[in-house]
């Protein structure tokens, strides 16, 4: 029964991309559709749900590091915003739904969680884990996971096993994993090495009376920094991106709503705008640029599905009436529903509002927002990946004064170490490129992988009055238009010119030595 229900969910999915959305929305209502037609979750789809959150915030840890919790900007602005919305939040539950003032404050504080599904699979999707605003977001839902264990435990009427303590000895394991990381190779040991770490640290989390979503995502972090870090994350894309499938059907699937359940919904979603906007004002107060601080505040602002999490357990210690879990799980879902398309677009929301926005910035900045200096560079390569790199040390050979840029803190001081000047700074940041000097540049490369980034980029650029060559690279052909349209001069699709590039060499080798005997022909003619 549960393949077809995967088959519903594509069906579903595919009908969300065709209008536009993301297709976990058609998978949300794939859920709610199964549920009207009677169909009930088992035992299998809610273990691939949860195997699918583990794998995905794995991935996240792969990009993480975990020391960033500590900044003043993550946990200030975690327990500020969880302290002013239980404070409205529990007051109103305690009037509408006449529970308990404990039970009360429970599910304001769940409320307060933002989704770490959501958040972590947007920012992923846009390559922005690693970005500045997405590692406050990250760092974020870090902390709200460590108290959102608290709660759970002290909820369900337990806590952590007293052996627990032994996870403070994980950072020992570090050389080891990386050692096996290195020895798995590139194939289908690498995959299998990220699902066993995967799971093996979650069910030992789970085994001790923790998340083991979280025990996945420290997993993933104790891997962080090494070189094959990406590679692993890759690699277990597809499995995690058909895993979560399960997620959102189990979400979807948890009732039937009702006009009460509706209302209340409607009602609680009304506050989701409020919510990001309290984001955004205490990550202003914390000194980000209003950028940073709009991004991070509309990718937490949906409801978290731990709140679903929190309202079963306070449903089994008969703490919360069983009428609360569909208008919840419908709450959760239109959050995600409000969330999914207004990320989608939030740098053209943001783009649109930012002379206004900017008004709200404080003048002192926070250390990882100052304005960067390019000194007398002739060529900027805007993405140090591969191919960004590739292309800066081909100009570099050739006298060619080159400064790279990326908005991936560990590739900056990766490359800083291999004596290449690369820079911090965010292609997609208006705000850069309007204050960024660019009298001497004669030359531009935008190597980021995103195309929303480069056409970003491009686009404002010549917005303003850069005239100077703007080249780009592409994966899909039909990019082409977009990107030139948004103002660059030529762009490269990277399989086509790794062929002619490869083709090239081939035709310079031959002709350098024509006198080279094809290999089989001097095996013929040897015998």
């Amino acid at each position: 029964m549960e393949a077809a229900w995967i088959g519903v969910a594509y069906l579903f999915g595919l009908l969300a991309r065709f209008m536009g959305l993301p297709p976990l929305l058609g998978y949300l209502l794939a859920g709610f559709v199964l549920n009207a037609l009677g169909q009930r979750p088992g035992e299998y789809l809610a273990l691939a749900a949860h195997v699918g959150v583990m794998f995905l915030l794995f991935s996240v840890g792969l990009k993480l590091r975990l020391n960033y919790v500590l900044r003043a900007e993550v946990w200030g602005t975690t327990l500020l915003h969880l302290s002013v919305v239980v404070a409205v939040l529990a007051p109103g539950l305690l009037v509408v739904s006449h529970l308990s003032l404990p039970v009360s404050v429970a599910v304001a504080t769940a409320l307060a969680f933002s989704s770490t599904v959501v958040a972590a699979k947007v920012l992923e999707a846009k390559r922005e884990l690693r970005a500045f605003h997405g590692r406050v977001a990250i760092g974020i839902l870090i902390v709200q996971d460590l108290i959102a264990v608290g709660l759970l435990a002290a909820t369900a009427g337990h806590s952590p096993s007293i052996w627990a303590v032994a996870l403070l000895a994980a950072p020992l394991l570090r050389f080891p994993l990386a050692r096996l990381l290195e020895m798995s190779g590139h194939g289908e040991l690498l995959v299998l090495f990220g699902v066993t770490l995967a799971l093996v640290a979650g069910g030992t989390f789970e085994a001790l009376g923790l998340s083991g979503e979280l025990g996945a995502l420290v997993a993933g972090a104790m891997l962080a920094n090494r070189p094959k870090a990406v590679e692993l994350s890759n690699a277990l894309w597809g499995l995690k991106e058909v895993f979560l499938v399960g997620f959102f059907l189990l979400i979807g699937m948890s009732g039937v709503p009702q006009p009460w359940d509706i209302a209340i919904a409607v009602l609680l979603c009304l506050l989701v705008p409020l919510k990001a906007i309290l984001f955004f004002l205490i990550l202003l107060a914390f000194g980000l640029r209003a950028r940073s601080a709009f991004l991070a505040g509309i990718a937490l602002g949906s409801y978290s599905e731990f709140a679903l999490i929190a309202a079963q357990g306070f449903l089994s210690a008969g703490l919360l009436p069983e009428t609360w879990m569909v208008p919840l799980a419908l709450t959760v879902a239109l959050s995600f529903t409000i969330a999914a398309p207004l990320n989608r677009a939030a740098h053209t929301v943001y783009e649109k509002l930012e002379k206004w926005l900017i008004t709200f910035e404080r003048a002192e900045r926070h250390p990882d927002e100052q304005p960067i200096s390019i000194g007398t560079a002739q060529v900027l390569v805007m993405g140090m990946g591969r191919v960004g790199t590739a292309a800066y040390d081909f100009l570099r050979q050739r006298g060619v004064h080159v400064v790279g840029l990326d908005s991936d803190p560990g590739k900056v001081e990766h490359h800083r170490n291999a004596h290449r000047r690369v820079l911090y700074a965010d292609a997609e940041d208006p705000g850069f490129w309007h204050k960024l000097h660019l009298g001497g540049v004669r030359a531009i490369l935008l190597a980021v992988p995103d195309l929303e980034a480069k056409v970003m980029a491009a686009r404002q650029l010549r917005k303003k009055g850069y005239l100077g060559m703007i080249g780009t690279t592409n994966v899909h052909a039909e990019d082409t238009n977009a990107i030139t349209a948004a103002g660059a001069d030529m762009t490269f699709n990277y399989f086509s010119e790794a062929g002619a590039g490869f083709a090239e060499h081939i035709w310079q080798a031959l002709h350098s030595d024509p006198a080279r005997v094809p290999h089989q022909a001097a095996q013929n003619s040897s015998t």
